[in-house]
């Protein structure tokens, strides 16, 4: 095992040079120290404390208990563990609602957390808020697609943008984004095609969760990778623990996986 201090930290230009030279970025949710030192060995390129927390930690059934905090808390355990990875965070549910509440918590996550960038839901309609981060020296991930704290409006966990309208709202969104200062885009459970299409239709890095094997990059919640999760895990999803014998071996399996481009396959796509 590679000295961790020996090793070259992900930045958002490791993250642009990855896009440019067409090299899959490899990024997974962790909670803790522990999983967070194990995704580092495994040479994970971006780790995510996810609102997702609030479903596999918490065990509630959706993402909208999550306080802040909670992902204070949750970030500032994995950065311990987290060396190598850039770290980035959720700002939960109603937690950037205007542009002073986000740079307030923004700034929590990163002073207090120990984050390197932050990730929030919403489409062009948080061009302001996301403007207002930008001018702060805050990096910022835009979430498109299926977006957890909004479930209720969406009526449920659905794939989003097959219509045409929600296609090009989609695609307008994402170019609005980066106009406002978005550093990357995180895509969620879209076809496959329009996944594609909105990789090539901004500059920055684009990671995909159920949005095709053509984004810059792939993100799963490690406890779906690990078969851990209760019940059945999403379609996107691929449990990776089976013939791996240890929790580290799934990791990098899951890694080589993404850059050797054989996740996601067809059978975790939509159309």
């Amino acid at each position: 095992m590679s000295d961790p201090s020996s090793v070259q930290a992900v930045t958002l230009r490791t993250l642009r040079d990855y896009k440019r030279s067409g090299r899959p970025i490899v990024s997974l949710t962790a909670y803790d120290a522990s999983f967070a030192a194990r995704l580092d060995e495994a040479g994970v390129d971006v780790v995510l404390v996810g609102d997702s927390l609030g479903m596999v930690v918490q065990g509630h059934a959706t993402t909208l208990p999550v306080r802040m905090d909670d992902m204070v808390y949750h970030t500032a355990a994995v950065a311990r563990g987290c060396r190598r990875a850039l770290l980035m965070a959720d700002l939960p549910f109603l937690s950037y609602a205007d542009p002073a509440r986000a740079i307030t918590n923004a700034g929590r996550l990163m002073a207090e957390g120990g984050a390197a960038m932050v990730k929030l839901e919403g489409g062009r309609a948080q061009a302001e808020v996301v403007s207002a981060l930008a001018g702060q020296g805050i990096p910022v991930c835009a979430h498109l697609g299926l977006r957890p704290q909004s479930v209720h409006k969406a009526g449920g966990f659905r794939v989003q943008g097959r219509e045409h309208g929600a296609r090009q709202q989609m695609l307008a969104d994402a170019v609005a984004l980066e106009e406002a200062g978005a550093d990357m885009l995180l895509v969620e459970c879209v076809p496959a095609d329009l996944g594609a299409e909105i990789t090539r239709s901004v500059s920055v890095p684009v990671i995909g969760i159920g949005a095709g094997p053509d984004c810059d990059g792939q993100i799963l919640v490690l406890y779906d990778v690990l078969g851990i999760t209760p019940g059945r895990i999403p379609r996107f999803a691929r449990e990776f623990m089976t013939g791996a014998g240890t929790v580290p071996a799934a990791i990098a399996a899951y890694a080589a996986a993404v850059r050797e481009r054989r996740f996601p396959g067809p059978e975790h796509q939509f159309s």
